[in-house]
């Protein structure tokens, strides 16, 4: 298959519906368009319904006089970011007091509720789009329960970001059913074993209305007694769920840790691998010449994010397996930047860090030497590209949805004020605002307060 490429994605071929509704003009301070040049002082966006008209600097762009003004002034605009691997549905050290409990306290219908606000606190910190790559529960997977948030979403029934839903679809035992204790009883249809069993699973994942068939090709790192090198996929079970996936014009994202299951993830055409962890140059020329997107998810190997497990109740086993991670982590980001790798940003959030801090990944990045506007583009344009939403998404250019985040400051000076609620002034998703916290205003995707924490214990 051609990596980079949107073929899969059906709403590739179809025409730029004609943009109707209110015209809103947006000014601000400087604009960071997403496409990595110059940034532009004194902006002005022209918004027409759900999509931007123009864009460019004030003495280039004027305004309609009967538009709506909004003056961001002070801001930095710059395209929604999105997370591309995330899990909402996990047990948050930010809602839940110990993960181990609320997977046995908690239903799957609850944890659906949660799996929203999860995702409403990334939209209020600016991340409009949100790949979420599965979940399953103690009664099944959760591939339903997260496409009715989203399908939610959509309809306009709840505020929220844009979602892609992933469907876990792997073998008896590995590293992804690992996420649920050992001991469980396993109900209904979770895994599969060879190419015929998996084919049938990630078939049923897509009748449940998934957008990513997601799979695991190796061991992992925040689950219980099993080494991140156990091999959890043969080559024809790979390749059978790519070929479903692709089948029905869908992606396949694979998680992969060891260099064995890169290799084997490029053989099987995958859309996207998922994680840096251990690398090798010759694999890592291959990632380069395939085309393939890799989602690195440091922010979850960092000591900030062990040390919040541990309070999460995790056991010590797993964190000191985090812990002789990251070097790796750390070392193979590093080397795929250098390579050229495009690298679209995602944090594996989950346990931890708090939803919402998903701009703490990009505080990583620079930390091991990538630019500040290479960091926002692994979350807006690269990120776009990898999930094959490129077209309408990830820059701010006339033709494609207005998501927009208008950020107090410059991050490119400092990239760490994107994890500032109080900096993060607006986002609009499709042309409409749904948190507004400039001077005098209090508009929030969630409450401030007002939420706690559960325990059944």
């Amino acid at each position: 298959m051609a990596n980079n490429k949107e073929w899969w994605k059906p709403e590739a071929a179809w025409p730029i519906p004609e943009n109707k509704g209110k015209t809103v003009v947006l000014t601000g301070a400087k604009l960071i368009d997403g496409n990595g040049g110059p940034v532009i002082d004194n902006p002005v966006i022209v918004i027409k319904g759900e999509r931007i008209v123009a864009v460019g600097a004030k003495d280039n762009v004027k305004a309609p006089p009967d538009a709506a003004v909004i003056d961001m002034a002070g801001c930095t605009l710059m395209p929604g970011m999105m997370d591309c691997h995330i899990h909402t549905a996990m047990f948050n050290c930010m809602t839940f007091h110990n993960h181990r409990v609320a997977q046995w306290e908690v239903t799957p219908q609850l944890q659906q509720m949660y799996s929203l606000f999860h995702a409403q606190n990334c939209f209020d910190m600016g991340f409009t789009t949100l790949r979420d790559l599965g979940m399953n529960s103690s009664r099944g997977l959760f591939t339903q329960e997260l496409c009715a948030v989203r399908d939610s979403i959509n309809a306009g029934i709840l505020e929220g970001p844009r979602m892609l839903i992933g469907g876990f679809t792997t073998i008896t035992g590995s590293h992804l059913d690992l996420i649920q204790p050992r001991a469980m009883p396993r109900s209904g249809f979770n895994n599969g074993d060879g190419p015929y069993e998996l084919r049938k699973l990630a078939r049923t994942n897509l009748l449940w209305g998934c957008d990513v068939v997601k799979t695991c090709a190796s061991g992992g790192g925040g689950t219980d007694k099993e080494e991140p090198d156990i091999v959890n996929m043969t080559q024809e079970e790979l390749d059978a769920i790519c070929d479903e996936a692709h089948a029905f014009h869908k992606a396949a994202a694979v998680h992969c840790f060891t260099t064995n299951a890169q290799r084997k993830a490029i053989k099987a055409g995958a859309d996207t691998i998922e994680h840096m962890v251990y690398s090798d140059d010759e694999t890592i020329g291959m990632i380069k010449e395939a085309g393939i997107p890799v989602t690195p998810t440091l922010a979850h190997r960092t000591d900030h994010a062990i040390q919040l497990r541990r309070e999460l109740g995790t056991a010590e086993f797993v964190l000191s397996k985090l812990k002789k991670l990251q070097p790796h982590c750390y070392t193979t980001f590093q080397k795929m930047y250098k390579a050229g790798i495009k690298i679209a940003m995602g944090t594996d959030m989950g346990f931890e860090p708090h939803f919402g801090a998903n701009s703490w990944e990009l505080e990583v990045y620079v930390g091991l030497g990538m630019t500040p506007m290479h960091a926002i583009q692994t979350a807006t344009k690269n990120a776009a590209e990898a999930i094959g939403l490129g077209r309408d998404l990830g820059t701010l250019e006339a033709g494609k949805y207005a998501d927009i985040v208008a950020v107090n400051g410059d991050p490119l000076a400092d990239i760490r004020i994107l994890q500032e609620k109080k900096r993060i002034h607006m986002v609009m998703k499709e042309g409409k605002v749904y948190a507004d916290r400039r001077p005098g205003k209090n508009k929030n995707v969630v409450p401030v307060d007002g939420w706690k924490k559960i325990d059944y214990l």
